[in-house]
């Protein structure tokens, strides 16, 4: 009987059915985890390219012909992704600066340069785009007298020029007041912060009396010398930075234009 048990065990070959089905199924395993993987950095890297193509774009690197079609980024459009859902939450997490039409942004950059030509030539303006939106720098010379407030005789009307620009459905202006490290004390300004933000007072007063700018999509505040763009060691440094800034952002639903 003994005999007849080993024979009976041994006659048995296809017990390693059972190790190699285990090692198939760990391996099957194995592979859906490293495709599951790789499948979710590819949304990531195609999220940072359209977010890295849509900065150029605004810059004017790229035409709107090669972004819309055909263009070296035409297989990241919307992620490659059928889930619409998603690619509307992407679009709603895009910069202001961004977001909307692109064509409509460079048109702007290209009306703005055509309307700051001279004052840009004479450096007296200055055109910036930024992650945030466009920048459009009034530097003191041209536009106030060291230590003042007011505008200067013809700086309104430079500024009034912009302003037709900006005055299209779906911007907002942010107007910032900047100064240099020199301290300032007069019977009118305690400090720089009462110059930069008197300073952006003005502006945006002129904006809104007599550009007609719209109330509700426009602000203003004063950060002193502590936000400089150049360094305040030197003469011209210091010029750079006693500034005022129209930082111009694009919105998605802004109140209707006030004439």
């Amino acid at each position: 009987m003994r005999r007849r048990r080993l024979i009976d065990d041994e006659a048995n070959h296809e017990r390693w059915l059972i190790s190699y089905s285990d090692f198939i199924t760990l391996l099957f395993a194995f592979f859906v985890v490293l495709f599951a993987s790789t499948y979710r950095d590819n949304q990531q890297i195609r999220k940072l390219s359209r977010a890295i193509h849509n900065g150029f774009q605004t810059l004017g690197a790229f035409s709107t012909d090669e972004s819309s079609s055909g263009g070296p980024y035409a297989s990241l459009a919307a992620d490659q992704d059928t889930n619409t859902s998603r690619v509307h939450n992407d679009q709603d997490t895009q910069n202001p600066a961004s977001a909307g039409s692109t064509t409509d942004m460079l048109d702007l950059k290209r009306q703005l340069e055509a309307v700051m030509g001279k004052e840009l030539a004479n450096h007296e303006m200055n055109l910036e785009v930024t992650p945030e939106g466009f920048v459009i720098s009034l530097r003191e010379l041209g536009f106030f007298d060291s230590g003042q407030a007011e505008l200067l005789p013809g700086a309104g009307a430079k500024i009034l020029g912009v302003a037709k620009v900006l005055s299209r459905p779906g911007l907002e202006i942010r107007v910032t007041g900047h100064s240099d490290d020199q301290p300032i004390h007069t019977a009118q300004f305690a400090s720089n912060w009462e110059l930069s933000t008197a300073r952006a007072m003005t502006v945006l007063r002129l904006l809104v009396n007599d550009g007609g700018f719209d109330p509700t999509r426009i602000s203003a505040a004063g950060f002193g010398e502590y936000r400089p763009i150049a360094d305040n060691s030197t003469p011209e440094g210091r010029r750079m930075n006693r500034r005022v800034d129209l930082v111009v952002l694009q919105t998605r639903n802004a109140p209707p234009h006030r004439p």
